[in-house]
């Protein structure tokens, strides 16, 4: 892939996040979704490649582009894989609340995991504790080893845990090791994200979250050096709450789910079972060394400022990262309303 494709991405995220950051606050998660994917959707129209989207928007949502199997580019001889999320956070958007991003991760063809479903349990960390993690044991010690990888007291650490009630056991047990806790009603994509960047100060996340996301985040992780690991959940063993990533399109789902308990049950019947009971790493969900990977912030998160308004015009902030080179840029990006930014050129 072009090197340049990176700095082609965070033109699309710009535009997705430009036009979500008008919903801050008002109220309508839908509405700045269908903003940013269709903005996301004009963006990456008409760059120089040929990609298919394996992790986007659910096909049976309000937002019927950028689904997965979707084609996106101009074509040509690039074929790349697309992981994207053109706002993750909607809710807390529309709350006037932090973590809201807009991301996308491109890799070659064949290098991006197609998840068998919705939630995945998962541990994030940053580079200093890579070899620390281990979602076969205890919370307890994984936490004594990551603090004793980053030469630091148990009691020093943050971890970010999702506001679940899922996640009472997982909260205790941190609790009881003496770390420090943060508890977030949506975020995990940004959390993770951020434990790859030393100055964030969120040193670990760990709950069972969305695979769509945890796959995102580990296209950052392996861009940046971090870990992360992740444990598929077969389909039927969570309940969706209220803040998880679809909980919107749940009578939906209600439905749709009725349809896909035949297939669910063929699948373990067939002996695909196994992909249940395996521990990714994040080079199994994203496995190439020519990952590139672009977020911009809409509100703000630990590791980008979110999208500001002024006169005539607007800022944005943005990270760019390659695997290739290890490179990260972070990116202040100044757009004018009276030039017509086209992003679909």
């Amino acid at each position: 892939m072009e090197r340049n494709l990176a700095l082609e991405m965070v033109r699309v995220t710009e535009a997705a996040a430009l036009a979500a950051a008008r919903f801050l606050g008002k109220g309508d998660p839908v509405g700045a979704d269908k903003a940013a994917v269709s903005a996301m959707r004009q963006a990456i129209k008409n760059v120089k490649m040929n990609g298919q989207v394996i992790i986007g928007e659910k096909p049976d949502s309000a937002n019927a582009v950028l689904y997965p199997g979707c084609r996106v580019g101009i074509g040509g001889d690039i074929k790349v894989d697309i992981a994207l999320d053109a706002l993750d956070c909607r809710e807390s958007l529309a709350n006037g609340q932090a973590n809201a991003i807009s991301a996308i991760a491109i890799g070659p063809k064949g290098t991006i995991i197609d998840y068998p479903s919705n939630f995945m349990k998962m541990i994030a960390v940053g580079s200093n504790a890579i070899d620390a993690i281990n979602l076969k044991d205890s919370i307890f010690d994984n936490l004594v080893r990551i603090a004793e990888s980053k030469r630091v007291y148990v009691e020093d650490l943050t971890v970010v845990v999702l506001d679940r009630e899922r996640h009472e056991k997982i909260i205790g047990e941190v609790r009881k090791s003496g770390a420090r806790i943060a508890i977030l009603k949506e975020g995990d994509l940004a959390a993770s994200i951020a434990t790859g960047i030393p100055s964030t100060g969120v040193d670990v996340v760990i709950g069972i979250g969305s695979s769509a996301q945890g796959i995102i985040a580990a296209a950052a992780l392996l861009c940046l050096g971090g870990g992360f690991q992740a444990q598929f959940i077969p389909p039927g063993d969570i309940v969706p709450e209220e803040h998880d990533r679809f909980s919107i399109e749940q009578e939906d789902k209600k439905v749709s789910n009725s349809g896909k308990a035949a297939n669910e049950k063929e699948i373990l019947k067939n002996g695909m079972d196994e992909r249940f009971e395996t521990i990714y790493d994040k080079s199994d969900l994203v496995n190439g060394d020519n990952i590139m990977f672009a977020a911009t912030g809409v509100s703000l998160s630990p590791f980008l400022k979110g999208t500001i308004f002024k006169q005539g015009g607007a800022l944005t902030h943005s990270v760019v990262l390659r695997s290739q080179s290890g490179t990260v840029r972070f990116l202040r990006t100044e757009h004018f309303f009276d030039k017509n930014p086209d992003y679909s050129k």
